[in-house]
């Protein structure tokens, strides 16, 4: 099965993701490692636009885990139906169940502060400013998702609706 996060920086995605990860004993790709790994490289300007490379990679090592036999775990903003579609795409063609979830913080107040107090777990990483991520493109969904809103759900209540909702997809 292929577990599919989006949402805004700071919203619960990898505290939920990471849990579930671990819980399932999941392969969990985090974009922002992937992406932050290819900073480190070396191989682009230190403040190059990574563009798609992040989610390219993460397309392919996602079905290399499907193909397998793995439950994989997507963590990543997936701003844009083209990166939605994409996702879907891996997990129709590996011929697996998927559930897609957006997680969401509707407490404008608490999303900020999450954002102007969170440390950073991927080495190197510059988190955004909560400018930035209030001006952040975002498309919204354009079908039907799990939405889990953590002003009002803590994480171990997420994990456990998603365990539900996964016992639920058609196999």
């Amino acid at each position: 099965m292929f577990i599919i996060f989006g949402g805004l920086p700071a919203t619960g995605k990898s505290t939920i993701a990471r849990q579930l990860a671990y819980d399932l004993n999941a392969v969990y790709l985090r974009i922002d490692s992937i992406e932050q790994a290819i900073r480190s490289s070396g191989i682009l300007a230190p403040d190059a636009d990574i563009g798609p490379a992040g989610y390219l990679a993460a397309y392919r090592v996602a079905a290399d885990n499907l193909r397998i036999g793995r439950t994989v775990i997507a963590d990543s903003v997936n701003p844009l139906c083209i990166t939605r579609d994409d996702y879907r795409a891996v997990a129709e063609k590996a011929d697996v169940a998927f559930l897609e979830i957006e997680v969401v913080c509707s407490d404008k107040t608490e999303h900020r502060h999450r954002v102007e107090t969170r440390r950073s777990t991927v080495d190197g990483l510059t988190l955004p400013t909560w400018e930035q991520v209030e001006s952040r493109h975002y498309e919204a969904w354009n079908r039907d998702h799990l939405v889990l809103d953590t002003a009002t759900l803590s994480p171990a209540r997420c994990v456990a609706i998603i365990m539900e909702r996964r016992r639920n997809l058609p196999r």
